[in-house]
């Protein structure tokens, strides 16, 4: 699933960011669905790892700019999926780099970034937009 202009938050950073996700989520995708090297899945899975991290890092702090008032709520959803993808890699190594995991993983992965854009982040540009 590409990322499309209807994700769109309206705020540059956030949304190349988003972008960039999406690119990699897709790669990781194909990898896994073209058995791919299990390393360089194993790769893609740091990537995003750090990539969303770093996002999330970088959306809190603008969210704190602007006093965003959903800041916590966003912060605990973050956290979360943080959570969500520390268990997917461990899944994926503990299941000595099966290729299913990864599918699976990555599907609910991009239905939840999908839908935390869609009713979360799309609030910070509308706050934005008003501040």
């Amino acid at each position: 699933m590409p990322w499309t202009q209807n994700l769109s938050v309206g705020i540059s950073m956030i949304d190349d960011q988003h972008k960039m996700w999406f690119q990699k989520a897709e790669a990781l995708f194909e990898a896994g669905k073209n058995n791919r090297a299990k390393e360089y899945v194993g790769e893609l899975l740091e990537f995003l790892d750090d990539y969303t991290k770093k996002h999330f890092a970088d959306e809190e702090k603008y969210m704190l700019s602007i006093k965003y008032p959903g800041y916590q709520e966003q912060k605990a959803a973050h956290t979360a999926f943080i959570t969500q993808l520390n268990k997917i890699k461990s899944d994926y190594n503990s299941s000595g780099g099966n290729l299913l995991v990864i599918l699976n993983a990555n599907q609910m992965i991009l239905d939840w970034l999908t839908k935390h854009i869609s009713n979360m982040d799309k609030q910070i540009g509308e706050f934005a937009k008003k501040a």
